[in-house]
């Protein structure tokens, strides 16, 4: 009896370390799905052979490694990624989302990660400025969802100083820039490091203005996923204190 009783907590023993062993295996081996704008350079892009790329996918591709999880960087149009977001099609959006109130309603932020301001470019060979550019009379574009296009039309098209028809929206800034090359649009408006990557490219633009929104960029996720928000958080204090986060400014967000 003794014998049948010892095997069995044995047994019972072993069961549990088989459950447990299968625990730890399932938790380093979670997959989070990060939604990135697929044309948002030096942020997020699709490098040359088809990968995802940029400032933020190599910073989370860090933090990944360093927390203990896996993640897989999937495309997702700017103007749904929230909505995907919350109908848990991505797991969060660390692709250069400003953190605004707007947002903040529908969904948590991390920790800030970087500051930037608003950007306003016309061609190279364009005598416009800042004022005139935006006085109304001139076509501005910029990418749709983006806090750009939130600050033209909360400033400038509802309060009547632009006309709707000299708004235009593009489902890319490299699409709106390519217009503004073109002569279809007079100005471009884009988070600074944005056209500052542009002109960096090649691209016959030049700044005229800087419109000081001190915006801060954050990782979204869903308000009920607390635990991924810190692990998050932890994760980005830990990379800015690496040496891989110098690395990273100056392999992406460095003027050349």
């Amino acid at each position: 009896m003794k014998n049948k009783g010892l095997i069995r907590v044995v047994m019972v023993s072993l069961l549990l370390m088989v459950l447990l062993a299968g625990m730890n295996i399932s938790a380093a081996e979670k997959t989070y799905i990060n939604g990135i704008d697929s044309d948002y350079p030096p942020f997020g892009y699709i490098d040359e052979k088809g990968n995802p790329a940029g400032f933020d996918v190599e910073s989370l591709n860090w933090i990944a490694d360093e927390m203990g999880f896996k993640v897989k960087h999937e495309p997702v149009a700017w103007d749904g990624i929230i909505p995907a977001l919350l109908a848990k099609k991505i797991d969060m959006v660390y692709s250069g989302m400003s953190i605004t109130e707007e947002r903040l309603q529908k969904v948590n932020f991390s920790i800030p990660y970087w500051e930037i301001d608003q950007a306003l470019c016309v061609r190279k060979d364009s005598d416009l400025n800042i004022i005139n550019a935006l006085c109304g009379k001139h076509i501005v574009g910029t990418q749709r969802g983006c806090t750009a296009a939130m600050w033209i039309e909360d400033n400038l098209v509802n309060t009547g100083i632009i006309p709707k028809e000299n708004f235009k929206l593009y489902d890319s800034f490299s699409l709106a820039a390519k217009d503004l090359v073109n002569g279809r649009v007079d100005s471009a408006m884009m988070d600074d490091v944005m056209v500052e990557d542009a002109i960096k490219k090649g691209q016959p633009v030049k700044i005229v203005g800087i419109i000081k929104t001190g915006e801060y960029f954050g990782v979204a996720v869903r308000k009920e996923d607390t635990e991924l928000k810190d692990l998050l958080d932890e994760g980005i204090r830990r990379l800015q204190k690496s040496p891989r986060w110098e690395e990273l400014i100056n392999k992406y967000l460095v003027e050349e």
